[in-house]
């Protein structure tokens, strides 16, 4: 986290210097980039300032205080049913306004969907791909997140809005079970059963069965549209004053309260023999500089199982 010179919270992501030497990286960077510019809607991120020319090239965009599903989960346990609507509800809304201008996520996972205390915020564009005549392609390699995946992404195949509808359901099957609906596993384990098997929906709340079971369908055609899965889900999360478990609601708290601690004025960085670069009319404190590698342990993933990569294509 960093902070803009008025004291206002920011999320920064630095391409590390080896990675901004790779050509094929600096391009995704710039992908990233324009997709993010390109999203609006009130359950996504917004781009502050960034720069893809820069050495290193950046990215600034909105600080969301708040943990990511993954880590809501796994520290507090499953949602209950209500909960789980609420948020495929503000998924759904912030997937149409992604899709709206004509942009496909691609990695909606767990560690991809903050909560903070307006709703969820859909995150990190790393391998979001523009469904425009200027795209290279939306036929790739597997590229995704294992265990969050949809069967075309597996195959290699044309992806499109129903491959986030599926990634969608994939999301709400895990906050409502605590569990990936395709089991844990590598890559060949988890794309076979992506594929060709039904997904473990045990302990998914009756409510929500059919919805996230339709979402998790093979063949895109069959998978419900965004529109049906936020008009279902907001009629089940309807009355609910505090859907989210008291646990994960103290979660964000804290992490609202850690923001409104004064930031150290910008130094240099230790070892480095210079400065964190200016965003546009931003100055970073150090703290900016230390949290770079963790942001682009998601990214980094691109370049291991992304364009160029050894995964293998399933039939």
């Amino acid at each position: 986290m960093g902070r803009s010179k008025g004291g206002r919270p920011v999320a920064v992501k630095v391409i590390h210097p080896n990675l901004a030497e790779d050509a094929q990286f600096r391009r995704r960077f710039e992908a990233e980039v324009a997709a993010v510019r390109r999203v609006g809607g009130i359950h996504t991120v917004q781009v502050v300032d960034a720069d893809a020319d820069a050495d290193p090239p950046w990215l600034v965009t909105e600080y969301i205080a708040g943990p990511t599903l993954h880590e809501a989960v796994g520290e507090h346990g499953a949602f209950s049913a209500a909960a789980v609507a609420a948020l495929g509800a503000g998924l759904a809304e912030g997937l149409m306004a992604i899709h709206e201008r004509g942009v496909v996520h691609r990695d909606l996972k767990p560690g991809n969907v903050l909560l903070a205390q307006d709703g969820p915020r859909i995150i990190d564009f790393g391998i979001a791909r523009a469904l425009d005549a200027t795209s290279q392609t939306t036929r790739t390699s597997v590229v995704g997140t294992p265990g969050f995946m949809s069967p075309e992404q597996f195959r290699g195949r044309e992806v499109g809005p129903p491959s986030d509808m599926f990634c969608l359901a994939a999301v709400l099957a895990f906050a409502a079970t605590g569990r990936r609906p395709f089991g844990e596993g590598p890559i060949e384990a988890l794309g076979y059963r992506v594929v060709n098997e039904d997904p473990d929906l045990s302990g998914v709340p009756e409510p929500l069965l059919p919805l996230i079971a339709s979402g998790l369908e093979k063949d895109p055609q069959d998978r419900p549209g965004l529109d049906v899965i936020l008009e279902r889900c907001s009629a089940l999360a309807e009355g609910e004053d505090a859907p989210l478990p008291e646990a994960v609601s103290t979660m964000i708290a804290t992490r609202v309260a850690e923001t409104e601690v004064p930031a150290p004025p910008p130094r240099d960085v230790p070892g480095s023999g210079r400065r964190v670069p200016p965003l546009g009319r931003m100055k970073l404190p150090v703290a900016a500089a230390a949290v770079v590698g963790v942001l682009l342990v998601a990214f980094a993933a691109w370049a291991i199982i992304g364009d160029g990569g050894n995964a293998p294509v399933f039939p």
